[in-house]
């Protein structure tokens, strides 16, 4: 039984070998699907997540089904993941290269269908991201940005922007000096 749960079954390089081209071949498929993070995963992804992790174990693991055997797989998942996020954070190229460019989907106020139906997005998901930020509808927006990651990020045009602290000091401070003028008036 103990030596069942732990000897390998299959060579270590193999299993290495295994677990870099099953990370790299999933990493490309998700990577084409496009650019929504996980906050933006709707029903069909999750299913699709969970079902791919069962579908590429046996490519991982093979034939092996020994504690040390998971282990290495894991191990070799979690490093290599690890390096690639170390490389794209120090470079710009394969930053490009995994997480992809930001995509405008609005400009002025008009949605840009093109790139929309390119990315999968729906208007109503548009329509959510301005009412979270501060918005009440598309026309409002001056440029709608979908960010590698999958956060839509909106500029609000400049007179639909809500008022800051600065702008509502400044008018304090106006009205502080219209009230002194007016009370040396009258």
């Amino acid at each position: 039984m103990w030596h069942n749960m732990f000897v390998e079954q299959i060579p270590l390089a193999e299993k290495i070998l295994r677990t870099v081209f099953v990370y790299a071949v999933v990493v490309i498929l998700i990577r084409a699907t496009g650019k929504r993070g996980l906050a933006g995963l709707n029903t069909l992804d999750i299913v699709v997540m969970t079902l791919l992790s069962n579908v590429v174990q046996n490519a991982i693991i093979g034939n092996d089904l020994s504690v040390t055997g998971g282990a290495i797989g894991a191990t070799t998942l979690v490093a290599v993941n690890a390096v690639v996020n170390r490389l794209t954070v120090t470079h710009p190229f394969l930053a490009r290269i995994f997480d992809g460019t930001e995509t405008q989907v609005i400009t002025n106020g008009q949605i840009l269908q093109k790139p929309l139906r390119r990315l999968g997005m729906s208007r109503s998901t548009l329509d959510h991201a301005v009412r979270l930020q501060n918005g009440e509808n598309i026309a409002q927006v001056q440029t709608g940005v979908l960010e590698p990651d999958g956060q839509l990020l909106l500029t609000l045009r400049e007179k639909e922007q809500p008022a800051t602290k600065a702008d509502i000091d400044r008018l304090r401070a106006t009205l502080e000096r219209m009230e002194t003028a007016l009370a040396q008036r009258g």
